[in-house]
């Protein structure tokens, strides 16, 4: 078994020294899949640096204009992204703006999100909506310490349903959303990711929200051949994505107030269900590129550790590959050095080492030819998660990076 991998890499050495070196090629990625999925992810194992954004940009964009994509999925605020997708779609907002509010976790500091959002608008200018790529955010409204208050997302779902129903319908009005919400800053306290004791999640103020929005939920799917004929597609999606995001919120803000051992888990769970769904929505009007963390994306059970303790989760790929199956691919992008942060040159015998030997700072490989069993990569730095051997069966392709010798901003956990 053993000579038949070497055997294969060794194949896969051959190829790669030919004119298939650079991974950021739509033809030669979608020949190593040998389809072309419905949703295609690229994943990172770290974030914020220079070179695996601008391999980002050169595979989407080779996609969009060769393969047909229409959506350019990232890690990032669903509802914060509407700025985005506004802007690259109509020229909506002032540029500088639009970055700076667009993307969350403070990624619209990094030098190519802007460049990202630049070539799409440039991309869609004079094109008819069918034809225009658009932008979405997966991630819920979250920071790693913080939840946004369920105010504006449980309000322009309300609004969106009060335009088009009989108010007799409605289980509340937007005035009793806003009572029962209260001040934000009580939504939004950062030390309530510490202590359970100062989250607002499972008041009475908070568990009448949670009925409210499952009441507005249903209102909008009981209702939903009449809404949708009085909508257009536009209106109809965003008032989805707002109950999604209102929905999630407020789970999230539920399972911050618990004491139990599984907080953690089912926040992390929570998270990724959110994404999730907004994946899955983006598929339904066709064809997607997700960006995200390579734990996010992949199909094995995710983990990590905090507080000294393991935990353990379900990605929004897994997710997504239990709803999709073959009209879901996986990527795994897998770096060399990060000298910025301390990552050395891979040990030879690893995954990241074989593919460095091969010289090329950019390569797309067949993660077939690597053995599961062989040694994996240990990491100096909290923020860069190698390549887990174990995974491999169950990558799609793997693309790696050399040298990211630039870091564009410090990265999020």
């Amino acid at each position: 078994m053993r000579e038949s991998l070497n055997q294969l890499f060794n194949d896969t050495v051959e190829a790669m020294s030919s004119a298939h070196t650079c991974a950021a090629d739509a033809a030669a990625l979608l020949g190593l899949l040998g389809r072309r999925p419905r949703v295609l992810a690229l994943g990172e194992p770290t974030h914020g640096v220079a070179e695996l954004l601008a391999l980002r940009n050169d595979l989407f964009r080779d996609l969009v204009e060769h393969e047909g994509y229409r959506t350019i999925a990232v890690e990032s605020d669903c509802v914060a992204g509407l700025l985005v997708d506004d802007h690259v779609t109509s020229g909506a907002g002032d540029l500088d703006d639009v970055v700076a509010r667009g993307f969350s976790h403070e990624w619209g500091a990094h030098a190519g999100n802007r460049a990202l959002v630049e070539w799409m608008r440039a991309h869609n200018q004079g094109r008819p909506a069918v034809e225009q790529v658009r932008f979405a955010g997966v991630d819920g409204p979250l920071e790693i310490t913080t939840a946004a208050s369920p105010r504006a997302t449980l309000t322009a779902l309300h609004t969106f349903l009060a335009a088009r129903l009989d108010a007799p319908l409605l289980p509340c009005t937007a005035a009793e959303i806003d009572t029962l919400v209260g001040d934000d800053a009580r939504w939004t306290e950062p030390a309530a990711m510490y202590d359970p004791a100062r989250s607002v999640g499972r008041t009475p103020d908070a568990q009448a929200l949670r009925l409210l929005a499952d009441d507005l939920i249903d209102l909008l799917d009981a209702w939903s051949p009449g809404l949708r004929a009085a909508s257009s597609r536009d209106e109809w999606d965003r008032a989805r994505l707002h109950g999604r995001a209102a929905v999630g919120l407020l789970r999230y803000h539920s399972w911050m107030a618990d004491t139990s051992p599984a907080r953690i888990a089912r926040l992390l769970g929570v998270r990724d269900a959110m994404m999730a769904g907004n994946v899955l929505a983006g598929a339904d009007r066709g064809p997607v590129l997700v960006f995200a963390h390579n734990a996010h994306l992949q199909r094995d059970q995710s983990s990590m550790r905090m507080g000294g303790a393991p935990v353990s989760w379900w990605s929004a790929g897994a997710i997504v590959d239990t709803r999709l199956g073959d009209d879901y691919a996986f990527v795994h992008t897998a770096v060399g050095t990060i000298p910025a942060h301390g990552v050395a040159a891979p040990a030879g015998d690893t995954v990241e080492g074989r593919l460095s030997a091969l010289g090329a700072n950019r390569v797309l490989a067949d993660p077939r030819a690597f053995d599961p069993a062989g040694p994996a990569r240990r990491s100096p730095w909290f923020g860069y998660a190698p390549l887990d051997p174990a995974h491999l069966p169950r990558i799609d392709g793997v693309a790696f990076v050399r040298d990211c010798t630039l870091s564009s901003g410090t990265p999020a956990p």
